[in-house]
């Protein structure tokens, strides 16, 4: 009986001594969720929404109609623009054809900068938090540079157009006023489309044809597959030995038995603590009878993850729970014992 004891005491040293140490070298939490950009589309121009092409949790592609607003309106003013382009022409004795089409081009290359710098702003944003790679942000500056050279070919063009009707035509004010009405026709003509700016899905839809859509108020939710990271709350004695960097590993409560592969992406230094401090991070509250320490986000790319990836489901994983461990060292033994119990953990997973 003695022994026994002795054994068992034994034993709760060894297993205290282990938390005690892993605690700091093999972090481990399971105040874990996946994290996605999540999008409001929100229209520009306001009106009666005349179509709505996607369906709720449907993947869609970057470009992709997501809804349409009546553009009878729309292409009214675009008829009535083009019009008073012709009769301004006409008064000085040359066509409109050129600077229509130039107009038109001005259009599209200043939709297509909008949707650019709203992506872009994205992605540098979340280069910055260390979730994204360093390549994905250049790429996005080059696309944006593109985007911004479009629009500055497109006024040149428009404005070569304007100078081939004479000096008395490019200085003509009726001449600009109308190639200016017409521009802005154009663009609200196009704002009338809806499109994902991004590889997604739509969740949460609850609007349908002949519901009114105002200009600046969100229409529909759309989560981005091109940005995703894990998020772990860890506690403070976790985080004293996390470096960015560290290789991390993550079991998903909806893939149990599978370890998916991660590195830390950035730490942060701040969170809430339930009173009014401003937009830090906040946890989510656990309960129990001992107090819950205070915990702090830590973000965790998924190594190998790429955007539109199919080696996993994102469909029903935003906000899912994980469960992450960090290796923040190269003790053979700790680094062992993580494993297995992530292993494990991940098992476990099947049960509840």
């Amino acid at each position: 009986m003695k022994a026994t004891v002795a054994i068992s005491a034994i034993f709760a040293a060894l297993i205290f001594t282990w938390y005690l140490v892993a605690d700091r070298i093999t972090p481990y939490s399971s105040n874990v969720r996946l994290k996605a950009m999540v999008i409001d589309i929100v229209p520009e121009v306001s009106g009666q929404v005349a179509a709505v092409t996607v369906s709720n949790g449907q993947v869609v592609e970057r470009g992709d109609l997501l809804a349409q607003i009546d553009q009878r309106p729309f292409q009214l003013k675009v008829d009535r623009a083009r019009a008073q382009l012709d009769l301004a022409t006409q008064s000085v004795g040359a066509g409109s054809a050129a600077i229509e089409v130039t107009v038109a081009n001005l259009a599209a290359a200043r939709t297509n900068l909008k949707n650019v710098e709203a992506q872009t702003k994205r992605t540098l944003e979340l280069e910055n938090r260390g979730v994204v790679s360093g390549a994905r942000g250049d790429n996005a500056r080059a696309t944006l540079e593109a985007a911004q050279s479009a629009v500055a070919a497109a006024a040149a063009d428009l404005e070569r157009a304007r100078r081939e009707l004479g000096v008395e035509g490019a200085d003509n004010p009726q001449i600009r006023e109308a190639v200016a009405a017409l521009g802005e026709a154009k663009l609200a003509l196009e704002w009338a489309e809806l499109r994902a700016p991004a590889r997604g899905i739509v969740v949460d839809l609850d609007v349908t044809n002949g519901v009114f859509a105002r200009a600046g108020n969100p229409l529909l939710s759309f989560v981005s597959f091109e940005e995703v990271w894990i998020e772990a709350y860890m506690k403070e004695n976790n985080i004293a030995n996390i470096d960015i960097g560290d290789r991390a590993e993550i079991s998903l409560d909806l893939y149990p038995g599978r370890i998916f592969n991660g590195v830390v992406a950035s730490i942060s230094m701040a969170a809430s603590d339930g009173t009014r401090d401003g937009g830090l991070p906040s946890a989510p509250q656990v309960s129990g009878w001992m107090r819950d320490p205070q915990r702090f986000p830590v973000r965790i790319a998924m190594a190998g993850y790429e955007a539109g990836s199919e080696a996993f489901d994102i469909r029903r994983m935003v906000n899912g729970q994980a469960d992450v461990v960090v290796y923040t060292g190269e003790n053979g033994f700790l680094n062992a014992l993580a494993a297995a119990w992530m292993r494990l953990m991940s098992m476990i997973s099947y049960a509840y």
